[in-house]
């Protein structure tokens, strides 16, 4: 009989210690680079509970486990794996290799935050669909267009959501952490040049549409795209391309470090591009560009992790410039690809020091600190009215700037399971400040000014912090968050009292400063693996340019932005992935910059609304074939004109992009994509059409473990199309009175480009 007992007791307690609460924690990586991996699903079973690694890679479990518990680790463009050997409390590393790319490993859990990140699509749309260049970065953010306006050096104009964004006014752009949009930049307020990047280098992104995203501030307000470089290569590479239009690139990328140096989490490479092109233009372009990158990557201890980068960016470029179609009409130039000031074109670099340390303090904190540096150049001669204004000397105008930028961003996370709910706690500060000495904007002849419409000093502080709370529990999740952000603006005129310029700034402070609170509230209810629904709230804001501030003694110095969202994450068949969303944004005031001469350059707009549908689609037909398809409507309208003169002009009211592409096992792969454009307006009265344009690109490729050679094919039907299309008031040579009409950039025709690329 107490054999008996004993016997029952011991078999009471093995079942206790086995069904205790445990932890199980462990770190993903991937296997070639030993670099964490975020984002990666890991499913526990056979309870089936699921986590997100983190930025670092690491997952934990709490609760009740048995002995027959297993882990399985999917992400895409890697090979799922399964570990069944766990043992509670000791760590478990999981090296993942590259695989195939399958959409079942995609998810739908409230663990994947579709309020916070679209990992998600990113992923795949960069495994299916590598960048060629810095544009290409912009277009995998679905229903986002860019044109180019005068010539490769100049930051795209970006369109999304049916907003004319100009060079990024109302899209907030980083890469590695890093702002790239300056503030009142010589020729548009939240300028975002991304040509610093090398398309290579760059390893994930981030997108958000709407101002709803805590850690987001000025500029987010038709929304987000975020970038960050690789952290090691897979391999060294050497890549050369030449093509049509005298286009010659070439791109290397070094490893540093032997394999024992990975082992210890050290990793550095530098990667350098050279480009040159004349594009299709009559008067060559001369575009050339260089871009040098370095970036290293060490443990400091077992708890924190530095990141230094440091990037070399400079391009010069001539530009034909936006033309109006008379001019063609008249013989004034031959064709779509003349021109008629050869004066106009541009110069300018950037330097950029970036250094980041991430710690793990213990108990589920992390600490981010980063400290970035950027010193930029910019000199740009245009002429879009010909001349209008100045009869004798023409209006070529020259725009100018040298700026310093120092910035701080700093962030502390918690995570906290309290029975079936996680906590994730975020507080963030930064300071950002942009020195600019000088900035001008002048009215030149040969380069020459002749007279400055502005010229001055801006100094301008952005001081800012946040904090934001994530519950999930069962299928639900909220997000809330508040975010504060204080704005000095500082502009000293130092143009000459005889110059225009000077009249702007008689009387008024040279210094302005101003706050905005900037809520957010966001719910995701994850029905089951199929049906996930949300709602984003939020308010954000776009600053205003220091000049106008100034000019305007502070008024309206941070227009706001109020938008909505409902949407609705779906995966019918396992292969297939679909995000449905409506929206509505409100803005205070929309930036008009009209002809970026004179006065008109620093108006302030008046109130506007957009509203419309969003859908994404990704499907995988069979093992190697992938498909997807992006619509986007939008309804821009301003409040402030009656019904008939209420258009935005050139903003976007429909837009798609899709494709088939396809990755054999033999090393074949590539595909065939489309953007089309709608006509839109060109102006307020929409008497003036911004025409649409449907183009397609093919790409082929033919990759072994040594080498890859293939071709891109850009506009693959030869279609007549216009880029960038702005209503101007101009007058040429000849002419005795102006004409109001559009002027375009004429886009690029049939383009071949051929590469090989070496891997070692």
């Amino acid at each position: 009989m107490v054999k008996q007992l004993l016997t029952l007791l011991l078999c009471i307690a093995y079942s206790f210690t086995t069904t205790a609460q445990q932890t199980i924690k462990g770190i993903v990586i991937d296997a070639s680079t030993n670099q964490p991996i975020e984002g990666a699903s890991v499913t526990l079973s056979p309870t089936n509970k699921l986590v997100i690694t983190d930025a670092t890679g690491k997952f934990t479990f709490k609760g009740h486990y048995t002995q027959d518990a297993s882990i399985t680790v999917t992400y895409i463009g890697y090979a799922s794996q399964k570990i069944t050997t766990i043992m509670a409390g000791k760590p478990i590393y999981i090296q993942l290799s590259k695989g195939a790319i399958n959409l079942q490993d995609v998810t739908i859990s409230n663990k994947v935050n579709a309020i916070i990140t679209n990992r998600a699509l990113t992923s795949l749309d960069l495994n299916m669909k590598p960048a060629r260049s810095a544009q290409d970065m912009l277009r995998l953010v679905p229903g986002l267009f860019i044109a180019q306006q005068v010539g490769g050096g100049k930051a795209e104009q970006i369109f999304l959501r049916g907003f004319d964004a100009d060079h990024g006014t109302d899209v907030n752009i980083a890469v590695d952490g890093m702002p790239v949009n300056l503030v009142s930049q010589a020729h548009g307020q939240g300028w975002a040049d991304l040509h610093f990047v090398i398309p290579e280098t760059v390893g994930s992104y981030d997108f958000g549409k709407g101002p709803y995203y805590t850690n987001k501030g000025d500029f987010c307000t038709a929304g987000y795209v975020s970038y960050n470089t690789l952290n090691a290569l897979d391999k060294s590479m050497v890549k050369l391309e030449g093509g049509q239009f005298n286009t010659l690139r070439a791109v290397a990328m070094l490893n540093l470090l032997s394999q024992k140096a990975k082992a210890k989490g050290q990793t550095a490479y530098i990667a350098a591009e050279n480009l040159y092109t004349d594009g299709p233009f009559d008067y060559g372009q001369h575009f050339k560009r260089f871009n040098i990158m370095g970036k290293f990557n060490t443990q400091l201890g077992n708890n924190n992790k530095l990141s230094v980068i440091l990037t070399r960016f400079s391009s010069s470029w001539r530009a034909s410039g936006e033309i109006p179609n008379r001019a063609i009409a008249e013989g004034y130039i031959p064709d779509r690809f003349g021109v008629i000031d050869s004066g106009q074109g541009g110069f300018t670099n950037r330097t950029n020091a970036n250094i980041r340390l991430t710690s793990s303090l213990g108990k589920n904190i992390t600490l981010d600190n980063q400290v970035y540096y950027s010193n930029y150049y910019f000199n740009l001669l245009t002429n879009f009215t010909f001349y209008l204004v100045d009869p004798i000397n023409g209006d070529e105008f020259n725009q100018h700037e040298s700026r310093n930028l120092y910035g701080y961003n700093g962030k502390l996370t918690h995570q906290n399971i309290i029975g079936n709910a996680t906590l994730t706690t975020t507080a963030g500060f930064g300071a950002r400040y942009d020195q600019t000495n000088p900035s001008w904007l002048a009215h030149s002849l040969n380069h020459q000014v002749l007279n400055y419409l502005q010229l001055g000093n801006i100094k301008e502080t952005n001081i800012n912090g946040y904090l934001d709370e994530t519950i999930e529990k069962g299928k639900w999740l909220f997000n809330l968050g508040v975010r504060l952000d204080y704005l000095n603006f500082y502009y000293q005129s130092t143009a000459p009292a005889s110059d225009s310029a000077a009249q702007l700034y008689n009387g008024v402070k040279t210094s302005q400063g101003k706050a905005i609170i900037s809520p957010k509230i966001n719910i995701q209810y994850t029905a089951n693996n199929q049906v996930q629904l949300y709602l984003k709230t939020g308010k954000g804001f776009h600053s205003n340019d220091a000049r106008v501030v100034i000019a305007n003694e502070g008024y309206q110095v941070l227009p706001a932005a109020y938008g909505v969202d409902l949407g609705v994450n779906l995966k019918p068949a396992p292969k297939l992935l679909l995000n449905v969303a409506l929206w509505y944004i409100y803005l205070q005031q929309e930036f008009t910059y009209g002809s970026d001469y004179g006065d008109e350059s620093v108006q302030p707009g008046g109130r506007t609304v957009r509203d419309g549908i969003d859908l994404s689609a990704r499907y995988q037909i069979n093992n190697w074939l992938y498909s997807d398809l992006n619509l986007n409507l939008a309804r821009p309208r301003s409040l402030d004109d009656p019904k008939g003169q209420d258009y935005l002009p050139t903003a976007p009211t429909f837009t798609s992009t899709g494709g088939l592409y396809a990755k054999f096992k033999n090393g074949i792969n590539g595909g065939i994509s489309y953007r089309y454009l709608h006509d839109r307006p060109a102006n307020q009265d929409y008497s003036l059409v911004a025409k649409g344009y449907f183009l397609a690109d093919l790409t082929a490729n033919y990759t072994q473990k040594k080498y890859e050679i293939g071709i891109t094919i850009e506009n693959l039907f030869n279609q007549v199309w216009y880029e960038s299309q702005v209503e101007y008031v101009s007058r040429l040579k000849y002419e005795t009175t102006p004409v109001d009409e559009v002027s375009y950039t004429a886009g690029v025709p049939f383009f071949a480009k051929a590469k090989l690329t070496v891997f070692f």
